[in-house]
């Protein structure tokens, strides 16, 4: 496999990909890429009415993940590592899962436009969890946001990205179980996944899962 410079962590929502890479990107030095969700003035309405918000909320999110990707174009070419917390193309499983009729004709319209010519990422790792697990994290995490987020709306999320990721073949994909540990407060959980992260002998496709430890052991 190539070198490893442009990391993309992807999950459900509560999967913990905010954080890991934030870990990931100062372990690194590296410039960080986060999703600005809090921005979106429709997200929060779209969690109490999916059907009424969702064109407003999915066109909000598009467009302004393209911008964040064209500036990285645009970045300066001595930045040795990137770390983001989403990848461009699960813009889609969204789209497909909340819209329908001619919203989705227009949204199918304008992504490949602002898809072809954005920067390739070397590698992403897709954080799959239980949704036991999710549930737990959103909770614990307690944000004003995410109130109404509903255990169906997460079991239909994940089941959408479980189905994207089994099909996805545009870069090196590593998918990593997370049910049982917690690489946000233990340090050896994250070491052994940034060490996975990095392994040189890794497949274009390859399945990581820690040993069984529980969540908080």
């Amino acid at each position: 496999m190539s070198e490893v410079k442009y990391i993309a962590i992807e999950g459900v929502i509560g999967a913990g990909k905010t954080s890991l890479s934030r870990k990931l990107s100062e372990k690194l030095n590296s410039k960080l890429i986060l999703e600005e969700f809090e921005v979106n003035p429709f997200l929060e309405k779209f969690y109490s009415n999916r059907k009424r918000f969702a064109f407003q909320t999915q066109m909000f999110f598009l467009v302004n993940r393209f911008k964040q990707q064209q500036e990285l174009m645009q970045e300066d070419l001595f930045t040795e590592y990137i770390v983001s917390d989403y990848i461009f193309e699960k813009d889609k499983i969204f789209a497909y899962m909340n819209l329908s009729g001619e919203e989705l004709k227009l949204y199918e319209s304008i992504f490949p436009l602002l898809e072809r010519d954005l920067r390739k990422i070397d590698l992403v790792v897709y954080l799959q969890s239980s949704v036991d697990r999710i549930m737990y994290n959103i909770k614990k995490r307690s944000r004003k946001i995410e109130r109404d987020l509903t255990r169906s709306y997460i079991e239909e999320l994940s089941e959408a990205y479980n189905n994207f990721f089994f099909k996805y073949n545009s870069t090196p994909l590593l998918i990593v179980n997370t049910t049982e540990i917690d690489f946000v407060n233990k340090q050896s959980d994250f070491d052994e996944l940034y060490k996975e992260i990095f392994r040189e002998d890794r497949g274009v496709v390859e399945y990581f899962s820690p040993e069984r430890r529980g969540v908080g052991e």
